[in-house]
């Protein structure tokens, strides 16, 4: 009985130790293109966490993690407040929707389409580009209204499905607004903190979260988010291009799989 307990206890502390480091992982990697999700969720599922648990303790982690990523985008003067002021309501609004759509249309179907239209989106963002380094002049009408609209359908996709959200943002702020890559992924922060703290609260309210775990994890989220944006800032677009596109494919291949070959 004292070795099956000492066997029970390495795997479960081997286990904790191993979502500690998918946590910092999500962090590091959520602070430079966005996707924490696609790390967490599927790591959670795997340790054996049910999948409203794995929601919830995903919502735990990456909320107070993006904490650290804002803070190092602040102080850096990089986030674009005149965007969160004309996309932040737009995206609840759209966050609300497509919750709200999710209960009324086929998943599946909606899915299919979600699937279907992306690639058009990665070929964009593989077109020729205008020069980072040179400043584009912003029209009233991309951002009191192409944003707004933009941030809508994507609040609609983040309350619909979630998943790589953060990443449809950066890409959006920067291939269509104008931004460089380092100021619209600060600024998709916003968004990000802004919807998460609503699923936050949710789950929390159904106990759908494990703060006893949750806390290292939490520690080692937020030390991946003060890292990942720390380098963003130092480094530039060239830093974050790369991990951008990894996260969007990461985020393609996980619809496939759920829309065309999952149960």
């Amino acid at each position: 009985m004292y070795l099956e307990g000492s066997v029970l206890a390495d795997s479960f502390i081997m286990g904790l130790c191993l979502l500690i480091l998918a946590s910092f992982v999500a962090g590091f990697i959520d602070s430079v293109a966005g996707g924490a999700g696609l790390v967490l969720v599927p790591s959670f599922i795997l340790a054996g966490l049910p999948p409203q648990i794995a929601l919830g303790q995903e919502k735990l982690v990456s909320t107070l993690g993006t904490l650290s990523a804002i803070f190092n985008f602040f102080k850096s003067k990089k986030i674009r407040w005149d965007f969160v002021a004309v996309g932040v309501p737009a995206a609840l609004i759209g966050a609300f929707l497509g919750a709200k759509a999710i209960l009324y249309l086929d998943e599946n179907t909606a899915g299919k389409v979600i699937v279907f239209m992306m690639p058009l989106g990665l070929l964009f963002a593989f077109l020729p580009k205008r020069n980072d380094d040179a400043k584009m002049e912003i029209s009233p009408f991309k951002k009191i209204l192409l944003f707004p609209a933009v941030a809508l359908i994507i609040g609609f996709y983040d309350g619909f499905f979630g998943p790589g959200t953060g990443s449809l943002l950066i890409i959006s702020l920067h291939y269509i607004m104008g931004l460089s890559l380092v100021d619209a992924s600060a600024t998709s922060k916003i968004f990000n903190f802004s919807s998460n703290v609503g699923a936050f609260v949710s789950f929390f309210m159904a106990g759908k979260m494990l703060f006893g775990i949750g806390i290292p994890m939490v520690i080692a989220s937020i030390l991946g988010n003060y890292l990942g944006s720390h380098m963003t800032i130092k480094r530039g677009d060239g830093f974050i291009r790369p991990i951008l596109f990894g996260m969007i494919f990461l985020l393609f291949a996980t619809l496939i799989y759920k829309y065309y070959f999952g149960d």
